[in-house]
């Protein structure tokens, strides 16, 4: 599932190709994957142009001259590739987007997705996009005293709350494993337990982490815009079960952390 990393990544491919591109004509093959129907859809995206593209979360949102933004999330999985004309594309996709002089877009969700399109006036109250938390990769959003602040008296644990996108948008399941490994700090642990330094030793994991992924354009196993994998293989202790941690050599034990896995090291994180 593509995390921050991934969707920030492919959100810098997507404007540097194609701002300023003008959409000629949207195909859909599977309506579901929408916010409206497949004419509705059409009508709001044809003949539009690219103005900019960001991320957000997990989350990538082309703005689109005048007045509407086209949002898509992979979900569990999916691809977004770009092709030259003439070039021979893939026989699924739930989704392609034609631009004037031939290059086109297929955009294919491995499991589910979401391809929106919503014009500005009515975007504040999107209601899968409009309650996203924090961006990690924004220092001047992302300060250690907004972070503070969003830890101060909250109740349960902490990979809940950092996993929770109205909080901050884009930690999966993925990157969540490493960032409290280098925070040292137990997945199951109840907020109010934790320390100022600790608080501050995971303010330092989130940032570091996230974007030191973002560099190297993500995980190995999702695709960018050219089909082209990323640069992370290998995590310290997410899915590395029985293997030694880079630490003390503890072995690294899979546990379960409210509805999902952890990988942890016994030893280091309490």
């Amino acid at each position: 599932m593509p995390e921050l990393p991934e969707i920030h990544h492919l959100a810098a491919q997507i404007r540097q190709a194609l701002s300023g591109r003008k959409i000629a004509r949207v195909t859909v093959k599977q309506p579901k994957c929408l916010n409206v129907t497949p004419r509705r859809f059409a009508q709001l995206l044809d003949g539009r142009t690219i103005d900019r593209v960001a991320s957000r979360g997990k989350w990538i949102f082309a703005h689109l001259k005048p007045g509407v933004t086209f949002l898509l999330s992979l979900g569990m999985g999916g691809d977004v590739l770009l092709h030259e004309p003439g070039a021979a594309l893939p026989d699924r996709y739930q989704v392609r987007i034609d631009f004037a002089g031939g290059t086109c877009l297929t955009i294919r969700f491995w499991w589910f997705g979401y391809a929106h399109a919503v014009p500005d006036a009515k975007l504040a109250s999107h209601r899968m996009t409009g309650t996203l938390g924090l961006n990690p990769l924004d220092r001047g959003e992302f300060t250690p005293a907004r972070f503070r602040a969003l830890l101060a008296g909250r109740r349960g644990t902490i990979k809940a709350l950092l996993m929770d996108q109205r909080r901050i948008a884009g930690i999966g399941n993925v990157y969540i494993q490493d960032i409290l490994f280098r925070a040292r700090l137990h997945p199951g642990r109840p907020i109010s337990k934790i320390t100022d330094d600790e608080r501050a030793s995971l303010y330092r994991a989130i940032t570091g982490n996230l974007a030191a992924a973002t560099r190297r354009g993500g995980l190995a196993f999702e695709k960018d815009l050219y089909n082209r994998g990323g640069g992370v293989r290998r995590f310290l202790v997410g899915y590395r079960e029985g293997k030694p941690c880079p630490v003390c050599g503890t072995a690294i034990r899979k546990i379960r952390a409210g509805a999902t896995a952890s990988f942890i090291c016994p030893q280091c994180q309490t």
